[in-house]
């Protein structure tokens, strides 16, 4: 049966040419084996005119075109002072091509930084863009406005967490990824097959090693899928030219955050990678993006992944890949919060009445399509206020929610938990996380999570009984996700990330467990796993929380455990006064950057300037400005179909509608389009592995587990925060620093509660502050600090390190005579090898004795002959070369021998 692979963008390598009349864009391959041409014509002020050169050039045909122009562009045929080609810049990218009220500008990425390797897909950061105004100066037609709109335009910083991959769509989940190479194949046959294999192709192009032995070609049909548009931040900028160039010229970015690292059990690598799609549907800022649209789009939503993958085995076809999916979204309903008071606070608003639950509607079939069933939404806002301000938006989801249950079958109704993480954390006899790992729990029993392979048998090995009432849908080929975790408070930032947090914990647990690295699927706090995977949660927290809400995290893991230093408190602060700056000052000029750059707002000259609208709500809601054609039922209001293959996703069902998406093109399986081998390797290149992405990757063994010799390796074994690699008060300082951090760590204020703070939406209302005034002035004696630092020095200078136990040796004596003998040779040795290796002459006999041990004729650090190798060597590796190919030789007589000699003496 033929396999299916992605399909490889070809064109990873861009230079811009420039004439006076054109731009000539030629894109390439990594390797630059392939070359591809775009025209753009310059002659125009106001239009876009593009012609795709459908012809695909190697690289000596390139130079000969690029010499033809170069020489038919100059102002006089014999003069070779004045090039008639100019080398503009080189790229790695298009991000779009954009028009405000001149002529079009083309944005292109400069420069590029990996930060997530998937089976060898690599994910890149955008690091540096440039944008480059097409039209020739004599043609151009300026506008006074232009420069205002240019300014604002770029206010959108594609180099802060704009992410791009050539070979893996970022805007779909692993999960459906995968899932898509897996459908039938028989399926194919009513997809359209791209247009670039309808014509012949050239011996040199369909090379097949088996062509020559008589044998067949082996068919993989390349797929290449519709983005999920949602999650794409530069699609309108591509819509102009999406119809006109090949598609692989077209490169789709996500919005959000990556982060990778690398576990090491044992080492044997796991790579934990997280990565978060901001929605480019009703984006924005904090206080001016609340609620949802008449489409039912939410403010601040982002799909956060959490991807676990053996690393040892790189294929997506052979390794092993696990991934779980969770959801953070405004609460699904009309308001907004009015911040013309200039309040810290601003009450909040129901904005529309909707008494049969329209928009929340629209936002769950949007769910269900992608997820399927159930969807669990988790509310954490408060519930008891002694003036109501976010308990209006819990009386106004609860019965929405129930309105649209009573429309669901019974097995597929949304599930609705309401928690006051706020309230509870102000209790010292509760423990948040204690709760929050039994909602997480309960959670992921109920949707399951991914996983790609059928064939563990860890539950049959080490039985758990957890393991028994996991969800999920189960397939030939593993397991499916079905439904997903959807969590909210008012901002969803900092409560939220706490609990998508401990959610994403137990699951890492299972997803380990599952791939048959733990005994049991439970992982403790202050394990190096735990740790790593903690610091990629803040890290992720940061900076959705520097998108949205204009500055990092205010309340962390570490304030919910209580564990968090004193030094937090001003910190917390800090990062309260920077977002009420933000959220004052400078959210209405982000908020019109990004209406600009998503082409929310599209510049004309009949209609009023961006900066003149007095709001964007008529932008962001369609059904103010035109009448909608259909009106949905208020009872059947899923989309049709999707019921019938719940829990199971619709989007990821093979059938007509969802295979409209695909687009594939049948290649042999050595072809560069889908060899990922060759894209990740590249052999091409001379490359070191001191500058490869894994080593430069945050290790556990290298930046979390102990330096102590004698203790367990493991990265599930619990430390004490003073054994660890990287504080677990995330200090780099000296050692005398941390000791005193954990020292009054203890003995500090406790951690501000969620109600501490006056300028989040997450606090509480004012009289209950004043409760707990008296508690947040208290002070730390700096007589503390002093005495703590003695008593360490005296436990330091008092107990002796114990060598014995791990060694079975007392390190403490001298050692003896012999071995300082010895080691005075070798020391001797390594200060006079080169001096010896130098002069071939000289004789170390009278120096040291020195007998030969290596096998090479002539051995040193300048040149080295390799041995030679006899032929029953030789025999030897080609026997092993051809089974791991599969190609098994006949077994004789002496080879049964030897076995049974291996049986009789292994376990007789």
């Amino acid at each position: 049966m033929p396999q299916s692979a992605a399909v490889i963008r070809g064109i990873q390598r861009m230079v811009l040419y420039e004439t006076r009349a054109r731009y000539f864009l030629v894109g390439s391959n990594q390797a630059q084996t392939r070359h591809r041409v775009l025209k753009i014509d310059r002659t125009e002020p106001k239009d876009l005119v593009i012609i795709d050169d459908k012809h695909v050039y190697n690289q000596q045909e390139v130079r000969e075109l690029l010499g033809r122009l170069d020489l038919g562009n100059r102002t006089k045929i014999s003069q070779k002072g004045s090039a008639g080609l100019y080398r503009a810049v080189s790229a790695v990218g298009i991000v779009g091509f954009v028009r405000f009220l001149e002529g079009y500008y083309i944005v292109l990425i400069t420069k590029r930084r990996k930060m997530a390797d998937i089976g060898g897909h690599s994910i890149y950061k955008i690091e540096d863009t440039t944008m480059i105004y097409i039209p020739n100066d004599s043609v151009r037609i300026t506008h006074p406005d232009e420069a205002r709109y240019v300014r604002i335009f770029q206010n959108v910083d594609l180099s802060s967490n704009f992410y791009f991959s050539y070979s893996y769509d970022l805007s779909h989940s692993l999960q459906y990824n995968l899932t898509l190479l897996q459908r039938p194949f028989e399926l194919w046959s009513a997809v359209p097959i791209a247009d670039d294999e309808k014509h012949t192709k050239s011996k040199q192009d369909c090379f097949d090693i088996f062509e020559d032995e008589g044998l067949p070609t082996q068919v993989v049909y390349g797929v290449r899928n519709e983005p999920y548009h949602k999650y794409v931040w530069n699609g309108k900028l591509l819509e102009r030219i999406k119809d006109i160039v090949h598609p692989d010229w077209l490169m789709y970015i996500i919005h959000g955050f990556c982060g990778q690292s690398k576990l090491l059990i044992y080492g044997r690598p796991v790579h934990i990678t997280l990565i978060a799609r901001r929605s480019s549907k009703f984006a924005g800022t904090r206080f001016l993006k609340r609620g949802a649209n008449c489409e039912g789009d939410v403010a601040n939503e982002v799909e956060t992944e959490q991807i676990v993958h053996d690393a040892s085995v790189m294929s997506f076809t052979a390794g092993s890949y696990s991934s779980y999916v969770q959801v953070r979204g405004s609460v699904p309903l009309y308001w907004s919060q009015d911040i013309s008071t200039m309040m810290p606070k601003p009450p909040i608003r129901l904005d529309q009445a909707d008494p049969y639950s329209h928009v929340a509607a629209l936002h769950f079939d949007q769910m269900l399509q992608r997820f399927g069933s159930p969807i669990i939404i988790l509310n954490l806002v408060k519930k008891r206020e002694k003036r109501k301000h976010e308990k209006i938006l819990s009386e106004e989801l609860y019965p929405a929610v129930i309105n649209l249950n009573q429309f669901l079958p019974p097995e597929h109704c949304i599930e609705y938990i309401a928690w006051d993480m706020a309230r509870y954390t102000k209790s010292k006899l509760c423990n948040v996380l204690d709760r929050l790992g039994m909602i997480a729990e309960n959670v992921v029993k109920r949707t399951g999570f991914f996983i790609n392979r059928s064939d563990f048998y860890c539950h049959s090995i080490r039985p758990d009984d957890r393991w028994e009432d996991v969800g999920g849908h189960v397939t030939y080929g593993g397991q499916l996700q079905t439904g997903v975790l959807r969590t909210n408070c008012v901002d969803c930032l900092d409560r939220t990330n706490t609990a998508q947090f401990m959610v994403g914990k137990c699951a890492l647990a299972y997803q380990l467990y599952a791939l048959g690295m733990i005994d049991k699927p439970k992982l403790q706090f202050d394990t190096d796993c735990v740790r790593l995977f903690e610091e990629l949660y803040e890290d992720h927290g940061d900076t959705l929380s520097l998108q949205y809400g204009g500055s990092q995290l205010v309340h962390r893991v570490k304030t919910y455990r209580k564990i968090a230093p004193w030094t937090q408190h001003s910190k917390d602060i800090m990062q309260t006064l920077s977002r009420y700056y933000s959220n004052a000052f400078s959210d209405a000029d982000r908020q019109d950057a990004i209406n600009l750059f998503l082409q929310v707002y599209q510049p004309a000259e009949a209609k009023p300037h961006l900066w003149e609208l007095p709001t964007d709500f008529y932008l962001h809601q369609s059904s103010t400005m035109t009448l909608p054609q259909d009106r949905r039922s208020y009872t059947l209001w899923w989309t049709q179909g999707v019921l019938s293959h719940l829990p199971v996703p619709f989007d990821e069902v093979p059938c007509g509608e969802t295979m409209k998406q695909v687009e594939v093109k049948i290649v042999n399986r050595f072809d560069e389009s889908i060899d990922i081998y060759t894209e990740f390797f590249k052999p091409y290149e001379i490359t070191s592995f001191d500058e490869t992405f894994c080593i430069a990757m945050t290790n556990s063994a290298r930046e979390f587990m102990p330096k102590t010799v004698g203790l367990d390796p493991s990265p599930f074994t619990v430390r004490k925060p003073e054994e660890t690699g990287k504080s677990v008060l995330g200090n780099k300082s000296s050692k005398e620093e941390a000791v005193i951090q954990r020292k009054t760590a203890a003995s500090a204020p406790p951690a501000p509660s969620e109600e501490a703070l006056s300028s989040s939406s997450e606090d509480d209302s004012e009289e209950e502050k004043e409760d707990d005034a008296s508690v947040s002035q208290r002070s730390t004696p700096v007589k503390l600090l002093t005495d703590s630092v003695e008593s360490t020095r005296t436990m330091e200078d008092t107990q002796p390190q114990q060598f014995k136990e791990p060694y079975g040796l007392n390190l403490s004596e001298l050692p003896d005579d012999k071995d300082l003998l010895m080691y005075e040779r070798f020391a001797y040795l390594g200060e006079n090898q080169y001096q010896v290796e130098k002069n071939k002459n000289a004789r170390v006999s009278g120096v040291l004795p020195l007998d030969v041990v290596s096998c090479f004729p002539d051995d040193s650090v300048f040149e080295v002959l390799a041995p030679q190798v006899d032929s029953d060597s030789r025999d030897v590796f080609q026997r092993h070369v051809l089974t791991g190919q599969g190609q098994l030789r006949a077994l004789c007589r002496e080879d049964m021998l030897m076995y049974r000699e291996y049986i009789k003496n292994r376990y007789m």
